[in-house]
């Protein structure tokens, strides 16, 4: 069945990225398969070929079922019951290449979808759903040597507890005992936690192919949670940065040289972060330019020259951001930062805006430009 619509030109920008849809009349493929990012022997929810979601959910008593994901007003898809009792719908347009948070609301209630995994985001744990990228390859699980991924536990005397950290190490770090790596300490964003960066971003599988390409000096990826999330949208004007940066500097980093073979000198360590974690970036390596020689903002704001008082400290600054966010403001701010003499890096994701393909494509660009 073919399903022809009309559109208009539309940019909404949601929590869970950005939905676009172009003013032309548009046939909608039926080559819909099962997403990625699905439950086990899950047929639902379906991504075409041109980016639309499709969506199944049986409730056979309810009223109104609608997916957040997408447009269709206000409320996200709006799905249509059919006579067995499920209920079925289809995005109005396609949706940006990568991945998306979305949930199920049926009669007014908040859920996650059944036939899709859950991914911590929204301060909540949210269903997934991943549209097939152009340039996937780079995140692609390959047949290449993998690093790996561990969770710690590391003691947090400031907060009266012991915090999570996820380290992901190399390939060959556990054969090559004598070889010291540099250090990534690498932020999510609100709503999210120190599980983002490696389930929706990919983090480790980037590192794996740039690896085997050859394309970076091997180092170790560091993710621990911000303490964002005590904060709710809209009122980041009061998230005070000194608990996370005591927990960060005086406590993940001492932890992670103890236990892992690090080089435990400022240039050879760097802090990056998306969105918020990009302003705690900015934050921590300002108020303490003695820790990080590498800084990099990803849809996380910009430096100005003037903020940063010791040019000697900074060997490399990164600033990038999805081409729906206004890119202006960070290539402004790079062209300022040369001119005052620091080493500036942009990057601008093609068509998309604040959500995870352009940090997963910020991570691919940044990565080959650290511990240079």
């Amino acid at each position: 069945m073919k399903k022809t619509i009309q559109k208009l030109t539309v940019y909404a920008t949601l929590v869970f990225g950005i939905y676009h849809v172009e003013a032309q009349q548009t046939t909608v493929i039926e080559d819909f398969k099962p997403s990625s990012k699905n439950q086990p022997q899950q047929d639902y929810p379906m991504v075409n070929s041109q980016g639309y979601a499709r969506f199944k959910i049986v409730s056979p008593a309810a009223d109104s079922v609608r997916v957040s994901l997408g447009l269709g007003g206000k409320g996200g898809t709006k799905l249509a019951k059919a006579e067995d009792g499920t209920w079925m719908g289809t995005t109005e347009g396609p949706m940006d290449e990568g991945f998306h948070y979305y949930n199920v609301k049926i009669d007014g209630g908040k859920f996650s979808d059944p036939g899709a995994m859950n991914y911590y985001g929204s301060t909540r744990w949210e269903s997934g759903i991943e549209i097939p990228a152009h340039d996937q390859d780079f995140y692609a699980l390959k047949n290449v040597p993998h690093g790996h991924v561990q969770q710690v536990l590391f003691p947090s005397p400031s907060t009266g507890t012991s915090r999570r950290a996820f380290v992901y190490t190399p390939p060959g770090y556990t054969k090559n005992t004598d070889k010291k790596y540099s250090v990534l300490y690498l932020q999510h964003g609100w709503g999210e936690d120190e599980t983002a960066w490696m389930n929706q971003g990919h983090a480790n599988l980037i590192m794996d192919n740039l690896i085997a390409e050859g394309k970076i000096e091997p180092f170790i990826i560091v993710n621990t949670y911000g303490m964002t999330n005590e904060i709710k949208w809209g009122g980041m004007k009061d998230f005070r940065i000194e608990p996370f940066q005591t927990v960060l500097v005086d406590e993940l980093i001492p932890y992670v040289d103890a236990n892992f073979r690090t080089l435990a000198t400022k240039d050879k360590r760097a802090m990056a972060g998306l969105s918020m974690g990009g302003m705690e970036t900015k934050t921590i390596t300002l108020n303490k330019p003695n820790v990080f020689s590498y800084y990099g903002l990803l849809s996380g704001g910009i430096y100005l020259p003037e903020e940063i008082k010791d040019k000697s400290q900074v060997k490399m600054i990164f600033l990038s951001s999805g081409s729906k966010e206004k890119p202006e403001r960070i290539l402004d701010a790079a062209s300022k930062l040369k001119e005052a003499g620091f080493k500036v890096t942009t990057y601008v994701s093609d068509n998309t805006g604040h959500e995870f393909q352009t940090w997963r494509r910020s991570l691919k660009e940044l990565a080959p430009l650290l511990f240079k």
